[in-house]
């Protein structure tokens, strides 16, 4: 198995976990996907495609607002996330949703098939994400409009994993919310793909994590930095030592109300 597929399939099992994921503590996927929506005008009869849908928060919205004259294709890698889906989809007694178990990164539709797409919070898991937006350019209708979420690269913790990697490692990997981390690189790999009229929101927020998660997990460690190659050569002695200098730094940022994460999100629009 290579990096890659290792790291794909981490994804699948971090996320096919998540059974709780539209209610878990101090979430904002439901406002988030509803945010998302509000971004972007929906016409009754469109044909609309959301990749990496998940549990359909953004997809089963749509579909309504669709109608019955408009379709909706949510595509995901994830069994357990879209068993999530279905039995929301079962209960709003929806027609007009169609699931897609697949890589989205290795699946195609005909070109100029849809209005919209969406990828609500998963575009930086994506491993080439210029080729990504390429594939939706080719994907959309003329006129059609790209609607995404992504966090700036000085969220989740994210500059003090990569410090800390540096430390232990000697070398700085790049972190996974680095190439869309900036309305900058948003708007550069996006006009490279193609599109135009690109409008970026941001969206400040953030939330208390209690002391007690103060651990890197081998798996989140290989999410963060997509599956670089070096993660695979580190040594049981230097995850060890990762955990003590993470554990270590994260205390140092402890309150009465436990460890302030920065959350905020950037909502990304544009049209072919």
């Amino acid at each position: 198995m290579t990096d890659q597929d290792n790291y794909k399939q981490q994804l699948k099992e971090f996320y096919g976990s998540r059974t709780t994921y539209d209610h878990e503590k101090g979430t904002r996927h439901p406002l988030e996907a509803k945010l998302l929506l509000e971004f972007v005008p929906l016409n009754s009869g469109q044909k609309i495609l959301d990749v990496a849908t998940g549990t359909g928060l953004v997809a089963i919205a749509a579909s309504e607002k669709v109608g019955s004259e408009g379709s909706v294709i949510g595509i995901d890698m994830t069994p357990e996330m879209l068993h999530q889906a279905r039995l929301k989809i079962a209960a709003a007694k929806l027609q007009n949703i169609e699931l897609v178990e697949a890589d989205a990164e290795h699946f195609n539709f005909t070109d100029s098939s849809f209005d919209v797409v969406f990828c609500c919070e998963a575009i930086v898991l994506f491993t080439d994400i210029l080729a990504i937006f390429q594939k939706w350019y080719r994907f959309l209708k003329p006129g059609g409009f790209v609607a995404f979420t992504c966090p700036p690269e000085t969220a989740f913790m994210a500059s003090l994993q990569q410090r800390i990697c540096a430390r232990v490692l000697g070398i700085s990997l790049p972190h996974i919310l680095e190439p869309l981390g900036t309305p900058e690189k948003c708007r550069n790999l996006l006009n490279q793909a193609g599109f135009r009229d690109i409008e970026i929101k941001i969206e400040p927020s953030g939330r208390y994590r209690p002391l007690r998660d103060n651990r890197l997990s081998e798996i989140v460690i290989n999410i963060n930095f997509k599956g670089n190659p070096l993660l695979s050569k580190l040594s049981q002695e230097q995850l060890n030592q990762l955990q003590v200098e993470y554990k270590a730094e994260i205390e140092k940022l402890a309150t009465e109300q436990g460890i302030w994460e920065d959350t905020t999100k950037l909502f990304v629009r544009a049209q072919k």
